[in-house]
């Protein structure tokens, strides 16, 4: 009902305005004093104050309302001279001899705009709470996208949650913030220990209800607290049950971070209970993604440790193979010199069996060495400008015997006058002599090989995709060595792995001619420390190209 006080000395006048709104529609007192008007509104508000302007004190009656109604009250002044100070502090003014219908009317009036104004200023509130709501949940997505940290990830979730809904206790159960589960207390005032007692225990309830299978048993005796209290001055009672409450998991998937639970002193609203789940679960991703992130950490740190291990177990080896190798090798020189007396041809035929398979031992004894110097980033190496024929002359002449032997003919195409390369000759002579040798092992008899040099700009390698990011760290002008067989060739598939370490490509001549598989995985490296670069192409039953790259020496500026 529409609550009006009348505030007059004049009898006639509230013999007027009594019979006026004396209908059922408004609760209707009379008021003759500036004390009874003030109790009145501080007891309650009301609707809209009709005052005689001849009141007493009117004015000063007029600013002590407006002050106790924070101006959200109607007041009407009853005039026949309207002053401009009475104009400015009321809302409308009646006169004496308007008709009954009239002033009516006039509070009728007066009171929509008081309506209109009511629920505009509630919209603007409520729009005023969603515009918070939503900077509070960027904030906090922000500074979820910051870290990975998982610690800060809870407290960023618990932080949105006290800017969005100013609450006055946070119960957080963690399972990802330490090795154990944890239950994070965030609170206004200070918690006794029978009052933690019985949040422990709502804890684990909540929790057990609400995952069907709980993945952690919790015992509340032994369940970690950390309590944060923002005045500790104060402290709760148990009335703090009472308070609205809301519950939520902390989940993504099958993966279960923890739950939180949130009280307040005043009644949540629906877009509140919006806000919270929202918050809840933008907190399940970032830590689904620092739980990855720790998991390939911890998984790297492992794998860097095995690599270790494994060069730390090839060098031992390796050095511990040689000193033996050694003397098998010098023993069957002295058998085959003939010292230790006469060789028949089946015994000369076992003599060079095994020499040779000490000399393929020696190798792969070599090529392990080599790889654990450079992984260990002790492969020397003496850089000095030279020319890549020398490099190609030099393998050529230690191969042509072996590729004949095989049924092959071992040829060279060099572009003449090429440019000086600033490299380690024994280096590329280990790289091209490998290139060349596979080659060898993997093309059939009455085949060619051709080794082929030619000066190229990076902009113009033509490479498979698989190489593609290689290339692309290259710039200038390279001296390109090309090693070109019409052998079994490697399938499109097994490109990529070409290069990778302890690699044999599967087919039946792979595993015919053996080998440890370290060849190309070391050229690669030898080639990177060059500041080149190796890759390759190739058809099933047509044959491979092996090239490598290695940057033209710099000329010296002229002064």
């Amino acid at each position: 009902m529409i609550k009006i006080l009348f505030a007059s000395e004049n009898a006639e006048d509230i013999a007027r305005f009594s019979t006026i709104f004396s209908k059922n529609t408004y609760d209707f007192a009379v008021l003759s004093t500036q004390l009874q008007v003030l109790e009145s509104v501080q007891i309650e508000m009301p609707d809209i104050i009709i005052l005689d302007s001849s009141f007493n004190g009117a004015k000063q009656l007029t600013k002590q309302i407006k002050s106790l109604s924070d101006n959200n009250i109607i007041i009407l002044y009853i005039t026949n001279t309207p002053e401009p100070e009475l104009l400015k502090l009321s809302n409308a003014f009646i006169t004496k001899d308007m008709t009954d219908v009239l002033i009516t009317s006039t509070v009728s009036v007066n009171l929509k705009t008081k309506n209109s104004l009511e629920k505009l200023s509630n919209s603007n509130k409520d729009l005023a709470d969603s515009l918070y709501r939503l900077n509070a949940l960027y904030s906090t997505s922000s500074n979820f996208a910051e870290t990975l940290d998982k610690n800060k990830l809870i407290s960023y979730m618990i932080e949105g949650l006290d800017k969005a809904l100013s609450f006055s206790l946070t119960c957080t159960l963690s399972f990802c913030t330490e090795d154990e589960p944890v239950l994070l207390l965030n609170s206004l005032y200070e918690i006794s220990d029978e009052i933690l007692s019985a949040i422990k225990l709502r804890t684990i309830l909540n929790y057990k209800n609400a995952f069907e299978n709980p993945p952690y048993e919790i015992d509340e005796e032994n369940l970690k607290v950390i309590k944060t209290v923002k005045y500790p001055g104060n402290r709760f009672t148990f009335s703090l049950f009472q308070y609205d409450n809301m519950f939520a998991p902390i989940t993504l998937g099958e993966n279960v971070f923890g739950c939180v639970e949130i009280f307040k002193d005043t009644s949540f609203s629906s877009d509140d209970a919006t806000c919270f789940q929202t918050i809840a679960r933008q907190a399940a991703l970032p830590l689904k993604n620092a739980t990855l992130y720790q998991e390939i950490k911890e998984t790297n740190h492992k794998l860097e440790k095995l690599e270790r291990l494994k060069s730390e177990f090839i060098s031992i080896v390796s050095h511990e193979l040689r000193t033996p190798l050694t003397s098998i090798k010098n023993s069957l020189d002295i058998l085959k010199s003939g010292k230790c007396g006469d060789v028949t041809s089946n015994m000369e035929k076992f003599l060079d069996m095994a020499g040779r398979n000490v000399q393929r031992l020696s190798g792969i004894i070599n090529d392990l060495l080599d790889l654990s110097k450079i992984e260990a980033g002790k492969m020397d190496f003496v850089f000095k400008d030279m020319n890549i024929h020398s490099v190609v002359d030099y393998v050529k002449s230690a191969l042509s015997e072996v590729a004949k032997e095989h049924g092959l003919t071992l040829l060279a195409e060099e572009t003449e006058n090429l440019p000086d390369i600033t490299a380690d000759s024994q280096r590329l002579e280990q790289v091209l002599t490998n290139l060349v040798s596979n080659a060898i092992k993997f093309t059939p008899e009455g085949k060619n090989i051709t080794i082929k040099t030619e000066l190229i700009n990076a902009a113009d390698i033509k490479c498979h995709p698989y190489f593609e990011e290689d290339i692309k760290k290259l710039n200038g002008d390279y001296i390109m060595v090309s090693v070109i067989d019409e052998g079994i060739g490697i399938a499109e598939k097994d490109l990529l792995h070409a290069f990778d370490k302890f690699a044999q490509l599967e087919n039946s001549l792979s595993r015919k001619v053996g080998g440890s598989g370290l060849g190309l995985p070391i050229a690669k490296q030898l080639l990177e420390a060059h500041q080149g670069t190796i890759w390759c192409d190739s058809t099933p039953d047509v044959g491979s190209a092996f090239h490598f790259a290695v940057p033209v020496a710099k000329v010296p500026a002229m002064n």
